[in-house]
């Protein structure tokens, strides 16, 4: 008897063990999956790369180090009580004169200059896939006042100015480029169930 009553111990002390570590798993992955789908959750994940985030901030200070007036600005200070999905085309649009007019004629470290052509082209795409059409904003009083203060700089100088205010851009597109929370929410049931 004292022989099956210590394996029955040993038994249900291993079952409790294992118990525990399983519960632990299920806490980390519920905690990882939370981590996965924050409150704002970006319509381009390249949006919440690191990487990214790092190849922009180099560009902008490598170009910043070039730049003759500090003091100027391209890209005008914007009213952000506004639906979020149209600043956040506004600024899409903008990208894409980046990565058309800006970019291809701009001479930084070739390691991340090209890297960042790609995110920014990545998250171009990904935002055209979530509906913003970048025509639509072409005559939008802040696309045109950004392109003018652009075309009225000269040649390689205008190019650093605008490479050194990529991060400012980059920064805008991640706070307005995100699923409306009504509809994480959503999702998130959804998948749940």
């Amino acid at each position: 008897m004292k022989i099956s009553s210590a394996s029955s111990s040993a038994t249900t002390t291993a079952a409790a063990a294992g118990t525990l570590v399983l519960l632990s798993l299920l806490l980390i992955g519920w905690a990882e999956q939370a981590a996965a789908h924050p409150l704002s959750q970006a319509l381009s994940p390249v949006l919440r790369n690191t990487d990214t985030y790092r190849n922009v901030g180099e560009a902008a200070r490598e170009a910043q180090a070039k730049q003759d007036d500090p003091s100027v600005r391209l890209l005008p200070s914007l009213d952000t009580n506004q639906d979020h999905m149209k600043i956040c085309c506004l600024h899409a649009n903008i990208l894409d004169f980046y990565l058309n007019n800006i970019l291809p004629h701009h001479s930084g470290k070739a390691t991340h200059m090209g890297r960042l052509r790609v995110d920014l082209g990545r998250i171009s795409l990904d935002l055209s896939n979530h509906g913003c059409n970048v025509t639509h904003y072409h005559d939008h009083q802040h696309t045109v006042e950004f392109k003018k203060r652009f075309h009225k700089m000269e040649g390689q100088q205008r190019l650093n100015k605008a490479v050194s205010e990529v991060d400012i851009l980059f920064s805008y597109l991640q706070d307005f480029c995100v699923f409306p929370s009504n509809t994480i929410n959503t999702t998130s049931t959804t998948t749940a169930n």
